[in-house]
């Protein structure tokens, strides 16, 4: 497939992306409606990060490594890891919302790292959904549907905490940022490549790169500050059928 996207291409990628504006949202309903549950936070965070590394290493860097230079999608991958990094360490540690109440300080703090990495992080994801359209119908519906799965666990993740403080506005505001990310970055993504095709694999690099260190840096350690190794692993084990399964399902 060209490299330089036509108007079907910037539709079709459009609607996928919104795919994660609907499970962005399912995901807040749940935190809602179900409540607090430690055992659903760290088996759907093992879930959510075991898809973000499966597509990260087995789909988007393949691909970018297969289409451009070793050493500039290596590049592109650390420069995914170091940006979404410094933008984490930039921002201030002023907390959006009142600590008050019961809930432990340090769960408080760890929902507002959660809920900017979600921001920060769907934007890449963006990436990922258009320009691994643009090298493959096939892999940009596969990668497409995984981020949109696994959007659901880990809204659901990020807004169990703020559900808990009664601070609802705040979890609304970011869950809608989260969720116009994603398109945005995947507009971001498309256009760089319209006049600059040589970019669509270092743009898979860099999200895979952004995507990884989300899982690590921020997924995981939330996952064990529950203290249900377990369950994360049970998560992360279910990631791997779901994974096997949409590639089965997506024609080559």
């Amino acid at each position: 497939m060209s490299t330089d996207p036509t108007y079907t291409t910037y539709l079709a990628v459009l609607l996928l992306a919104s795919l994660s504006v609907f499970t962005t949202l399912i995901g807040v309903a749940l935190a809602i409606y179900t409540g607090k549950s430690e055992r659903a936070v760290a088996a759907g965070i093992g879930f959510s990060a075991g898809i973000m590394l499966l597509v990260s290493f087995l789909e988007l860097m393949p691909e970018a490594l297969a289409e451009a230079d070793r050493g500039l999608a290596l590049t592109a991958f650390v420069l995914g890891m170091l940006i979404v990094a410094a933008m984490h360490w930039l921002i201030p540690h002023t907390h959006l919302v009142e600590e008050k109440g019961a809930f432990h300080q340090t769960s408080l703090r760890t929902a507002y790292l959660v809920a900017f990495g979600l921001i920060l992080h769907d934007v890449p994801e963006g990436f990922a959904m258009a320009n691994s359209y643009i090298a493959s119908p096939r892999l940009g519906v596969l990668v497409a549907l995984a981020i949109a799965i696994h959007n659901i666990p880990e809204e659901f993740a990020m807004a169990v905490p703020i559900v808990t403080v009664k601070k609802r506005r705040f979890l609304y505001t970011a869950a809608f940022l989260s969720g116009l990310a994603e398109p945005l970055g995947a507009i971001v993504g498309l256009v760089a490549v319209h006049f600059h095709p040589a970019l669509n694999p270092l743009f898979m690099a860099f999200a895979a790169g952004a995507m990884v260190f989300v899982s690590v840096h921020e997924l995981l350690p939330m996952a064990w500050r529950y203290h249900k190794t377990h369950l994360f692993f049970l998560g992360a084990v279910l990631s791997v059928f779901v994974y096997a399964l949409l590639t089965a399902m997506i024609p080559e």
